[in-house]
C-alpha cells in the first residue's frame, strides 16, 4: 500500500491503448517513458522503458553538431518563441512630424485656452513622501503641520484602535514624516533667504 500523500508512479502510456515495448535493442520491457527522436524532430518519439530513458537522458545533447553561432541563432530565437522580432523603434522611424501632420483642419485646437502656469511652489523632493504620508501639500505652515500632526495622531494611535499593529506602524511613519518637515521648516525658518 502506497504511503499517504505518495504520489502514484507515473506512466505516459495513454490509458486504453496498448503498452508498446521498450525501443532499445533487445529489451523486452514496456517502453512507457517518451524521448525525442531528434532536434528536429522532437514532437515524434521512441518509447523506452525507465531504464533506458535515463540513459537516454543523460546522453542527450540538443546543442550536438551545432556550431556555436548556430547555438547563438537557436537561443536567440528561443527568447522570442520561434518568432520574428525587430527593434523597437524602427517601425515608424520614417514618419517625422512635421507642420503639415500637426495642422488643425476642424479647429479644434484654435479655441482651447493656454493652461495656467502653477501658482504653487513645487515640494522638495525630499519632502513629498512624507508630505504624502500626512496629507499635506506644500508650501505649508507649522501651525497647519501641527494641527494635521495631532488628528492623525489621535486616529492612528494604538490605544485608539485596540493595539492593532498596523496602526502603531502607520503612526512610526506619520511620527517620521512630521519629525522629517518640522526640521526642514525649522531650517528653512533660520535662513529665509534660501529658495525651498
Amino acid at each position: 500500500m502506497a504511503r499517504r500523500g505518495a504520489a502514484p508512479p507515473r506512466s505516459t502510456v495513454p490509458p486504453g491503448t496498448s503498452a508498446r515495448n521498450c525501443d532499445a535493442p533487445g529489451c523486452e520491457a514496456v517502453g512507457e517513458f517518451r524521448a525525442p527522436r531528434d532536434r528536429s524532430r522532437l514532437r515524434d518519439y521512441y518509447h523506452f522503458c525507465l531504464e533506458h530513458v535515463r540513459a537516454y537522458n543523460q546522453a542527450w545533447d540538443f546543442y550536438r553538431g551545432m556550431s556555436p553561432e548556430e547555438i547563438e541563432q537557436n537561443l536567440r530565437d528561443d527568447s522570442g518563441w520561434q518568432r520574428p522580432t525587430w527593434p523597437l523603434g524602427r517601425l515608424g522611424a520614417q514618419a517625422h512630424l512635421g507642420p503639415e501632420a500637426m495642422r488643425d483642419p476642424l479647429g479644434l485646437f484654435a479655441d482651447t485656452k493656454p493652461t495656467p502656469k502653477k501658482t504653487a511652489r513645487e515640494a522638495p523632493p525630499e519632502l513629498r513622501a512624507a508630505l504624502d504620508v500626512l496629507g499635506l501639500g506644500w508650501p505649508v505652515d507649522e501651525s497647519g503641520l501641527r494641527a494635521r500632526y495631532k488628528e492623525l495622531a489621535k486616529r492612528y494611535h494604538p490605544d485608539a484602535n485596540g493595539g492593532d499593529k498596523s496602526s502603531e506602524e502607520r503612526l512610526k511613519d506619520i511620527n517620521r514624516a512630521y519629525s522629517l518637515i518640522r526640521k526642514r521648516l525649522a531650517t528653512l525658518a533660520a535662513q529665509p533667504s534660501q529658495a525651498a
